[in-house]
């Protein structure tokens, strides 16, 4: 009850929706290939069933890097003339974390200024089996949510909401999220390759998730510099940052839609 009553907890979760529902695109997309492949008739039944399958394999997922995050024993210190820090599980798991969603946010904004030339090559479709269909969806889309995993460790607190109160914001919004994907794949597709900026924007915000965890591994790991030690950045900052760019952005697609009026 006191999550339900916290504004805190609710800016996290709709964060969290926002981001999730624009980070899936790929996997909408690549959803909408899969399922292709079944039989007419069954292709509803594919998206169905390969979203819930992939929905419980992302909330495993969750379960299983937030356990590691609560590795807190020190397990080694490392000490120079310049700077000194205690290495635990809990830090190692959020440095690399950060690395992660740095590296995937960089590399997807460097492939969309990329000119691909896609052709198709003519030849009779191969119908697969829907099991065979919701396996691969489950396997590349929990290869595809490892991002979006790290993303929401790293927008939620476990320090502020608690354990069951951060994963429960965390849990629900992917679910949420999943729903979202099931009922309006096709809107929420069409909506944000019409609108590519909306895509760049979450990119970004991973970028400046990227940065938060690795210095939130810092401060974890007791890092001091030059006698300076890092601390926590407020995750206030960040959901002010994120919400702000993108009211600028609605408001830059209200001005464009009324200039092509």
């Amino acid at each position: 009850m006191n999550i339900l009553l916290n504004p805190e907890a609710w800016i996290a979760f709709l964060t969290l929706v926002f981001l999730e529902v624009v980070l899936g695109i790929d996997n909408i997309v690549f959803l909408s290939i899969m399922s292709n492949k079944a039989p007419k008739n069954r292709q509803a039944s594919a998206r169905t069933f390969g979203l819930l399958v992939a929905m419980a394999g992302r909330i495993g997922l969750l379960f299983g890097i937030s356990l590691l995050i609560r590795l807190t024993a020190p397990l080694f210190t490392v000490t120079s003339e310049w700077f000194s820090m205690t290495i635990n599980g809990q830090s190692i798991i959020i440095f690399f974390g950060g690395l992660f969603l740095l590296y995937k946010s960089v590399t997807e904004i460097h492939h969309k200024f990329e000119v691909h030339d896609e052709r198709t090559t003519s030849g009779k479709s191969v119908k697969s089996s829907l099991a065979w269909i919701i396996v691969q969806i489950f396997l590349l889309d929990l290869i595809f949510s490892i991002d979006s995993v790290l993303t929401a460790v790293g927008m939620v607190s476990f320090d502020e909401f608690g354990y069951g109160g951060a994963m429960g914001i965390m849990i629900t919004a992917i679910i949420v999220t999943v729903l979202v994907m099931m009922f309006f794949a096709g809107a929420v597709s069409k909506f944000v390759n019409n609108h590519p900026t909306i895509q760049m924007l979450a990119l970004s915000f991973l970028i400046l998730i990227g940065v938060t965890l690795l210095v939130e591994a810092g401060h974890l790991a007791h890092l001091t510099v030059l006698g300076n030690t890092i601390s926590e950045i407020p995750k206030g900052y960040i959901y002010f940052a994120i919400f702000f760019s993108l009211l600028v952005e609605v408001l830059n697609l209200r001005l464009k839609k009324k200039r092509n009026l």
